[in-house]
C-alpha cells in the first residue's frame, strides 16, 4: 500500500475529531444521517465488489466459513465496544477502556486487506473500494469517539492521544500484512473475515436507523445516496 494510503487511513479519524471538536453542536440527528449513508456505502461496497472478488475460487464454502467467523467476531468486539461502530455513543462518566480495546481490534483487522500485494487490476480495484468503504465509515466513528471523549470531561492531552491510537490501528494492520512474511497467502480468509464485520455492522447501522420500523423520508434519501455512490464505483 501506498504512503499516500496510509496517510489518507490516518487523517479520516482527524477529520471526525476536527469536525467533533470545532462543531460541538452538531445534532445527533446530521451524525446518525451521516453513519446511516456511511452503513449504506459500506454494505453496498461490500456487496458489489468485496464478496464477488472474495469467492472466486472452488473452497469457496471455506471462505463462507471465514465470513461468518468475521460477522461473529464483530458481535464479540461490540461487546466491548458497546455499539460505537455504528453510532452509540451514549456512555456518561469515565470511558471504558473496553471501548478502545475493541475499536482498535476492529480497526486493526479490517486494515490488513489492504497491506496485500496487488496482482491485477480487479484487486486493484477492490482495494481502491475498501479503502473508501474504511475513510468514509471512519469519519463518523470518529465524531461519535471524540464527542464521547469530550463529554467524559478528558483533558484534550488524553482525547489527542486516544484520538491518534485510533487513527493508527488501520494503518498498522495494513503495514502489518504487507512486510509480516506469509500473510499475503490468506488474503482472501483475511478479506471474508472483514466482509463478515462490514455485513454485521452496516446491516446494523441500516436497521437501527430506523425508528419505530419506519424510515423518514431523510433517512431513506441518505441510504439512497450511499448506495447510488457505490453504485456509480463499479462503472468508474
Amino acid at each position: 500500500m501506498s504512503l499516500t494510503n496510509y496517510i489518507v487511513l490516518f487523517l479520516s479519524v482527524f477529520i471526525g475529531a476536527f469536525i467533533a471538536f470545532y462543531f460541538k453542536n452538531i445534532s445527533n440527528k446530521t451524525t446518525k444521517l451521516f453513519i446511516s449513508f456511511s452503513g449504506a456505502y459500506l454494505f453496498s461496497i461490500t456487496v458489489l465488489h468485496l464478496m464477488p472478488e472474495t469467492f472466486t475460487n472452488e473452497n469457496n464454502h471455506v471462505i463462507g466459513l471465514f465470513v461468518l467467523i468475521g460477522f461473529f467476531i464483530q458481535i464479540i468486539l461490540e461487546h466491548f465496544s458497546q455499539g460505537v461502530e455504528h453510532g452509540h455513543g451514549h456512555i456518561h462518566g469515565t470511558i471504558p477502556m473496553s471501548i478502545m480495546v475493541g475499536l482498535c481490534i476492529h480497526s486493526f483487522i479490517e486494515g490488513m486487506p489492504l497491506g496485500t500485494p496487488h496482482h491485477n487490476h480487479i484487486h486493484d480495484h477492490t482495494h481502491d473500494s475498501l479503502l473508501s468503504a474504511i475513510v468514509l465509515h471512519k469519519i463518523p466513528v470518529a465524531i461519535v469517539l471524540t464527542h464521547m471523549l469530550i463529554q467524559s470531561k478528558m483533558s484534550k492531552v488524553r482525547i489527542l492521544l486516544f484520538v491518534v491510537i485510533f487513527a493508527l490501528t488501520t494503518p498498522v494492520g495494513s503495514f502489518f500484512s504487507q512486510y509480516i512474511s506469509n500473510i499475503s497467502g490468506y488474503y482472501h480468509e483475511i478479506m471474508a473475515i472483514v466482509i463478515g464485520i462490514f455485513l454485521h455492522i452496516s446491516t446494523t447501522i441500516l436497521f437501527e436507523s430506523s425508528e419505530g420500523h419506519h424510515f423518514n423520508s431523510q433517512k431513506i434519501l441518505t441510504i439512497i445516496l450511499g448506495t447510488s455512490i457505490a453504485l456509480l464505483s463499479t462503472f468508474l
